[in-house]
């Protein structure tokens, strides 16, 4: 449960500063406010949402905080809160809500009327030291070669991403067609861009350290994650560049390829925060998958019709609650049964998107199957706990796969009632059309920073590594649909794109494999 709410409050903290961050860049290099002027409108709304973003960062460092202390008091009969603040994460965390704080009082001070030179110089310390400051609790504090060349790289990783992502938040929510002010941001990204693909490749090289890793370990897969994300935003950086240097730069197209840009590195910002809770690759030796164990994860096999019986799992196996120490044959023969049929609903849907796509009128129902996905889901995916095994719903719901679980089946439900309903007329296409790709796009990268409790950390890597695939085909088909409602001329493309990523998940589904 911790730490599945500590790897999202990271990813929220990194949206916040981005936001925060990207939000000064943005007031300097594309508005270039200037001191001792009045604010224009659109300083004043830049300030004001850099002022909330650096509020909720503050918030959700004290919330991280809050978690850690929580994991701790088990083992400490109570919140050990002298000893935690004497660790380097809780200083930096105070750190980081004081900085936040500050940011967040100075710029609605510069929003409110003329400031000095020395006030703006302030904020943009602050902001750039409130995302660097993180730097201090990657990995590279724990390597003994080169941690200062690490931690350098690490800061201008991070503070690169957030001129990015940040850049283009506050450039959706400004609403700007301004050519000048697009191509202020455009040189802005690119430099951006660029040295975060420079120092990531050299964080790469220090913690993955060979071409297996990427393929045999969890960090490795979840860099070779983050990248096909990262192409993906590019790809859309691209159109967007070519768009400001023409006409079509002044049309709708533009914005909204940049908000499927920013989902995409909204994504990536969630998949680095799970990198996090994950050893480096290059420190993974004796539990490292090989690349025939990872293929074989994936190969195609008859689908597992026929499930073991309830009582018998229970019976036999740990209890849930229970620290686990194996994983017996009749637990991977139920997930298995699981993940087949949940394939085969969501298969069952892609082909009857297909027809609709062709003309067949009655399949636009087929947001319905999703009912039924999620009645199968509630009842069977975790079978030590109400409503088939011993633990109770509530008690269950302390552990973190089973609260993912619960979560995906309240989002599978939401999934159906909302896309029928548009598809059927009952609710508007605007804005309730845009809570299917959104909630697809949140799934996916959730599915991202799931995981299971297990005994053995490679066993545990094999369970998970069709998660990726599944996730990244989920934020995929959420922002095809989203380009499909949002640019009616490429509906057609992008409604084929994304049909044909939503089936590929229940194709992965079908071949998931625990054995």
């Amino acid at each position: 449960m911790n730490g599945f709410v500590d790897v999202v409050l990271r990813g929220l903290a990194l949206v916040c500063a981005s936001f925060a961050v990207g939000g000064v860049a943005w007031l300097c290099f594309v508005l270039r406010a200037a001191p001792n002027v009045a604010p224009t409108p659109a300083v004043r709304l830049a300030l004001r949402l850099v002022a909330l973003a650096a509020a909720g960062l503050a918030a959700t460092q004290v919330a991280l905080m809050l978690v850690a202390l929580g994991a701790l008091a088990p083992t400490h009969g109570g919140w050990p809160v002298e000893l935690y603040f004497h660790t380097s994460f809780a200083r930096i965390a105070v750190l980081r809500t004081v900085l936040g704080v500050a940011v967040a009082a100075i710029a609605l001070l510069l929003a409110h009327g003329p400031a000095s030179r020395l006030s703006w110089h302030a904020l943009t310390v602050c902001a750039v030291a409130l995302v660097a400051a993180s730097a201090v609790l990657s990995h590279a504090v724990a390597r003994l070669e080169s941690r200062g060349l690490l931690l350098g790289l690490d800061a201008v990783h991070q503070v690169a991403a957030a001129v990015w992502v940040g850049g283009l938040g506050h450039l959706i929510i400004a609403g700007s067609r301004d050519p000048l002010l697009l191509q202020r941001f455009s040189r802005m990204a690119m430099i951006s861009v660029g040295a975060l693909s420079l120092a990531g490749l050299g964080l790469t090289l220090a913690y993955v350290g060979d071409v297996a890793a990427f393929a045999g370990t969890a960090y490795g897969v979840m860099i070779v994650s983050k990248l096909i994300l990262f192409a993906a935003a590019l790809a859309f950086a691209r159109a967007n560049f070519v768009m400001v240097r023409s006409a079509a730069g002044q049309g709708g197209r533009l914005s909204r390829y940049v908000e499927v840009e920013l989902g995409l590195v909204i994504t990536v910002l969630f998949a680095a925060a799970s990198l996090t809770s994950l050893p480096p690759a290059v420190d993974v030796v004796e539990d490292r998958a090989t690349v025939r164990e990872v293929a074989a994860r994936f190969a195609p096999a008859t689908p597992r019709l026929v499930s073991p019986p309830a009582a018998e799992l229970n019976r036999t196996a740990d209890a849930l609650m229970a620290v686990p120490e194996r994983r017996l044959p009749i637990e991977i023969a139920w997930s298995e049964y699981n993940h087949h049929w949940a394939g085969f609903f969501v298969v069952t849907m892609g082909v009857l998107m297909m027809l609709e796509r062709l003309g067949a009128r009655w399949a636009r129902h087929w947001p319905l199957v999703f009912l039924g996905l999620a009645a199968f889901l509630f009842v069977r995916n975790d079978p030590k706990a109400w409503p088939l095994g011993p633990t109770g719903f509530w008690e269950s719901l302390t552990l973190p796969d089973v609260l993912q679980h619960r979560m995906f089946v309240v989002l599978v439900i939401a999934f159906a009632v909302f896309e029928w309903s548009v598809r059927t007329g009952r609710l508007a296409v605007r804005p309730w059309g845009y809570v299917f790709p959104l909630l697809c796009a949140v799934g996916g990268g959730l599915l991202l920073t799931h995981s299971h409790a297990m005994f053995n950390l490679k066993q545990e890597f094999l369970t998970e590594v069709t998660h990726a695939p599944i996730g990244l085909f989920g934020a995929f088909a959420g922002w095809g649909r989203w380009l499909e409602l949002r640019l009616p001329e490429s509906a057609s493309r992008a409604g084929w794109l994304w049909t044909l990523c939503f089936t590929a998940v229940g194709v992965v589904l079908l071949v998931y494999r625990e054995g």
